[in-house]
């Protein structure tokens, strides 16, 4: 695989992907994986899969047997499968990834612990946290891996924002400023818009702004949040402030009828360090260093950067972990509990479910 390098303005090469994210191409085992819930984001998990050496495409598992075929058929994949219970009984299949509602990750999860599948669950994890605590519980007593998919801790331009912060030139953080937000129709037909399946803004894009948050300053001590809400009943908009007990703070705003894009803007004691990414993952930070040049550095990954989850789901298999060191367990905690906080002060319930 070709791994890009980062690019500063004026196309000099600057980085190249960091040596934790770089895949042991010699590696015996090839992984068969299984895919459930056939999608717009499986189709893009598998455009990272097609980059690594020791993947095999190997079976599809949908509730409709013809849209598993046409996915399997069209993808790449040997096998499919009219349900997802034939996917996680199928004794091939090493990993599985699972790109149902958020309604269903408790369910199509257990099932595949139960199985002896590892997986790997896209976000949000659950509904809440006693979703998740459930969850890990399982992947304990079975000694299966599990690990929830989330795209940003894994990305190139997080590990270069990291290792400046680590370099002390900006200063302590004092605040952050996330956002994601993007204009979507109102259907009460859609899956953004329905409770049932876990709608709204906040579990399907919000989640990242509080992903940021949370990588950079921790878990908040306290949160305020306000929201609007859709003739569904499910929030299509919503603001949030947390507060740290040493004085520092941030704000997030999540939101399907704004196009705000998406983006991070740390404001440190010396500086700034500002990154965004388009729809497309490309991937840009601006470093502005108070009475320093500003340094600007872009990336498009390929497979739009979904490789980096799935590298580091076969590199703990390699090494015999049951979890992440990237995104281990307790974060997945953190995040449901910190985004239960958030739902409780802006009024999000999910009917049957809290």
């Amino acid at each position: 695989m070709n791994e890009p390098p980062f690019r500063r303005a004026g196309g000099q090469n600057y980085l190249q992907i960091p040596i934790f994210i770089k895949i042991y191409f010699a590696m015996k085992k090839k992984y068969k994986w299984g895919i459930l819930a056939p999608g717009k984001m499986s189709a893009k998990f598998t455009s990272g899969l097609k980059l690594l050496d020791n993947v095999e495409l190997y079976a599809v598992g949908s509730r409709d047997k013809s849209r598993a075929e046409e996915f399997a058929s069209v993808h790449g994949y040997k096998k499919f499968y009219g349900s997802y219970e034939e996917l996680a009984a199928d004794k091939e299949v090493d990993i599985i990834y699972i790109a149902s509602p958020h309604s269903h990750h408790l369910e199509h999860t257990m099932m595949c612990l139960k199985n002896k599948k590892a997986v790997i669950c896209e976000k949000a994890f659950g509904l809440n946290s006693r979703e998740v605590k459930t969850m890990i519980n399982e992947a304990e007593r079975q000694e299966v891996f599990l690990m929830e998919a989330l795209w940003p801790p894994f990305q190139p331009i997080y590990r270069k924002t990291k290792e400046i912060l680590l370099g002390g030139a900006l200063g302590k953080i004092i605040h952050l400023n996330c956002r994601f937000s993007f204009q979507a129709p109102f259907d009460p037909f859609d899956r953004k818009f329905n409770l049932q399946l876990g709608g709204g803004s906040l579990l399907d894009i919000g989640i990242y702004p509080v992903i940021d948050t949370l990588y950079f300053l921790g878990v908040p001590s306290e949160i305020t949040a306000k929201a609007s809400f859709s003739e569904t009943g499910s929030e299509n908009s919503i603001s949030i402030i947390f507060v740290y007990k040493d004085g520092r703070m941030a704000t997030l705003y999540s939101s399907f009828r704004t196009a705000g894009g998406i983006g991070c803007d740390l404001l440190c004691e010396n500086g700034n360090l500002l990154f965004s990414r388009a729809r497309d993952m490309s991937q840009c930070l601006t470093v502005a260093l108070n009475g320093k040049e500003i340094q600007e550095y872009s990336l498009l990954p390929d497979g739009m950067g979904y490789q980096y989850e799935a590298m580091e789901v076969m590199k703990c298999l390699d090494e015999g972990k049951l979890q992440s060191t990237v995104v281990p367990h307790s974060f997945s905690l953190d995040l449901m509990n910190t985004l239960d906080r958030i739902r409780l002060a802006a009024g999000i319930v999910f009917p049957g479910r809290d």
